[in-house]
């Protein structure tokens, strides 16, 4: 089993870290924050052009025969950038909803970002993601995609996450649930590795410049064993997320995605408490950019199944 990317797979994974990081996505995300959608939608429009929307896409549709790696080779870029929006549901999981539906038509607007779309996965996503700012709502409910409607809104640790419960509408069809659903569990898994690699460069580069008792706190010997530990979770999770791509769609890809998820969840959950750790009071505030990438983490926690829920997937798959 090859676990590392191709020479075609590190470029377009290059490119997009180098268009969102020319992005200036933290003021995206607080623009997103407080109801300025503006700045998001011109980024997502970017992305589609960059071919991300139509990562998930039938070639029949205007997709490029994308595999799992690049799902989340590009989830983990997003991440990293803290990218705010309904991608998950737009990018991974939708796709693979609406293509067996009579509403697959739809799919080349979401490829071409002419239509942001999310929806409500009960009982493990029990809230549209970013209803308001989305073009179409949709929830899965026994097994039946349809459309819907968004209601009350529900308060997010993130404020760029915002949730709502939704109403269903008209029933668009019987879909396949169980492999929609552990995409997008692989791509939470991907984006929450990338935003826990994301605050450890954060904070190595701080230990760099904060200097206390006449030199650079990553000297000390705590400081280095605090971020050595981050890294080292991040870097055994990556391959347990690479391993649950490449086994997308054989008889232990729900296995290989719930270790995945508990997996890159724990790790990106380490790293943003040693880069809280080492950044100190400043770390904090709501206006230091470290914030944006904190809330997310907390916030992913439990989107897309809870921990207990995914470990409990892998007990039952070994036991």
């Amino acid at each position: 089993m090859r676990f590392l990317p191709s020479t075609e797979q590190r470029d377009f994974a290059t490119s997009l870290g180098d268009l969102l990081a020319a992005a200036d996505t933290p003021s995206v995300v607080r623009s997103w924050s407080r109801g300025d959608i503006a700045p998001g939608r011109r980024l997502w429009s970017r992305l589609a052009e960059q071919g991300v929307l139509s990562l998930n896409l039938p070639e029949e549709h205007g997709g490029f025969g994308a595999t799992a790696v690049d799902l989340v080779l590009a989830f983990e870029q997003l991440g990293r950038a803290a990218v705010p929006g309904p991608y998950v549901e737009s990018v991974a999981v939708l796709p693979a909803l609406l293509a067996s539906t009579p509403m697959a038509d739809q799919l080349g607007s979401l490829g071409a970002g002419q239509i942001m779309a999310t929806l409500a996965f009960p009982p493990h996503v029990p809230f549209a993601l970013d209803a308001a700012a989305a073009d179409a709502v949709y929830v899965v409910d026994d097994g039946v995609l349809s459309t819907a409607a968004a209601a009350d809104p529900i308060a997010s640790v993130d404020a760029a996450r915002a949730l709502a419960e939704v109403r269903a509408g008209e029933g668009i069809g019987p879909v396949d649930t169980a492999p929609a659903f552990d995409l997008g569990a692989l791509a939470t898994a991907a984006q929450v590795l990338g935003l826990g690699a994301a605050t450890l460069d954060m904070a190595t580069a701080y230990a760099k410049q904060r200097v206390q008792f006449g030199q650079p706190i990553g000297r000390f010997q705590a400081v280095k064993h605090l971020l050595a530990d981050a890294a080292v979770g991040l870097d055994l999770a990556r391959p347990l997320l690479f391993g649950a791509a490449l086994a997308f769609g054989t008889g232990t890809s729900a296995r290989d995605v719930s270790a995945a998820k508990v997996a890159c969840t724990d790790a990106a959950y380490r790293a943003s408490r040693a880069s809280l750790q080492v950044h100190g009071a400043i770390g904090y505030t709501a206006e230091h950019d470290l914030a944006l990438w904190l809330t997310k983490i907390r916030a992913l926690v439990s989107a897309w199944g809870t921990q207990s829920f995914h470990r409990g997937r892998v007990l039952t798959a070994i036991a």
